[in-house]
């Protein structure tokens, strides 16, 4: 993988978040998916890797495109694994809600972990704190380690999750702690990210959520330094056989960054279609002009890229 590559990427997530962008608010999260499904499938046929889709929007007979194991990109070589979400957050995009983003990582052929549409137990940290967290560890100690990197008080750490009713024994062990409590309705990608920069304000990501996101955020979370430890929830049989079809020998380990991301290497971009923390979302100007804000990350480097982009759009969205 090169440099220019992490470009192209920034292309994909761009086209997806301006397809999508036009749906917010509106309540129609699945049209607002299909729009953003659609565009990044389309760019894809002008991006120069030869990439297998581990990570996108279901097995071939439920999603028409960008399945997994369907073939991306123009290409020889590299030979990528590819993540994506064209639409991460589609209940927020539909009621305008902050923090909807498009995203994509790649990582070298094998080297992403082809992780089951299932659930998954999931601990984020920026990197003043990993290496020294632990997945199974009681939330009251995670907070006083995560404190001490961070340089702050358990009471100034805020701690985001997912608001689930599953989660209420989280919720109250991290209050009773003294710390803070940010419950989200969706978007765990954007919310395990936050957890490498000091703007967010937010030191933790953890509880139960989506495993293919959790992919896709240990990809960002690798090339800024942060770490996660993950373990699989597989609700019944079949779920747990579906985990060892897929090559996960013990589908209730934890998974630590190396299981989810190998290798050395990884690119991750993402482009806000709301605003954010992190990204501001997609602004539509007279003269048929809009502007959006993204940010791409390598691994290899370490260099995060934040670009503002200014596109002329062709024609009005025609969707009514």
């Amino acid at each position: 993988m090169d440099r220019e590559l992490a470009m192209e990427l920034v292309r994909v997530t761009e086209v997806a978040a301006l397809a999508s962008a036009n749906w917010m608010g509106r309540g129609r999260k699945k049209e607002a998916d299909n729009a953003a499904t659609n565009a990044m499938r389309r760019i894809f046929d002008s991006v120069s890797i030869n990439g297998t889709v581990v990570i996108g929007e279901g097995e071939m007979d439920k999603a028409p495109m960008l399945y997994i194991g369907e073939k991306v990109g123009n290409a020889l070589t590299p030979e990528v694994d590819v993540a994506v979400d064209p639409l991460e957050g589609t209940n927020i995009l539909a009621k305008g809600l902050p923090n909807a983003m498009s995203v994509i990582a790649i990582a070298d052929k094998g080297n992403l972990l082809h992780a089951p549409d299932m659930y998954m137990d999931k601990l984020a940290v920026g990197p003043r704190a990993a290496g020294k967290v632990h997945l199974d560890a009681p939330i009251e100690e995670t907070l006083r380690i995560v404190a001490e990197a961070n340089n702050k008080r358990i009471q100034e750490c805020v701690v985001i999750i997912l608001e689930r009713p599953r989660h209420k024994n989280l919720i109250n062990a991290v209050r009773k702690s003294g710390a803070r409590v940010r419950l989200i309705g969706d978007g765990d990608v954007s919310s395990a990210i936050s957890t490498a920069f000091d703007d967010t304000g937010i030191d933790i990501c953890a509880g139960i959520g989506g495993a293919p996101e959790g992919v896709i955020a240990a990809a960002a979370l690798k090339c800024l330094g942060g770490e996660m430890q993950a373990r699989l929830v597989p609700e019944d049989e079949e779920e747990y056989q579906r985990c060892i079809d897929m090559g996960i020998a013990d589908p209730r380990c934890i998974l630590m960054m190396d299981d989810l991301v190998r290798g050395d290497d990884a690119i991750f971009a993402a482009t806000g279609v709301t605003d954010g923390e992190l990204l501001r979302g997609v602004r539509f100007f007279g003269g048929e002009r809009a502007e959006t804000h993204s940010m791409v990350m390598r691994a290899k480097t370490g260099t995060v890229r934040f670009i503002r982009a200014v596109h002329m759009l062709a024609k009005k969205p025609s969707f009514f």
